[in-house]
């Protein structure tokens, strides 16, 4: 399942990880650190929601 961030848009997608933010190819969002930003506008990982 991807995640989406409710501030900006940005689609975090299990398969392609976020390698800018120092997540790995294949890291499922449960695995994700929970200091984990996102991106593009810096929000935390609790700003971001399933993807419908």
């Amino acid at each position: 399942m991807k995640y989406v961030c409710s501030v900006c848009g940005y689609i975090y997608d299990p398969q392609e990880g976020a390698p800018d933010a120092g997540v790995a190819a294949g890291t499922a969002w449960e695995n994700v650190p929970d200091d984990f930003v996102c991106p593009l506008c810096g929000v935390g990982k609790d700003q971001f929601e399933p993807a419908e």
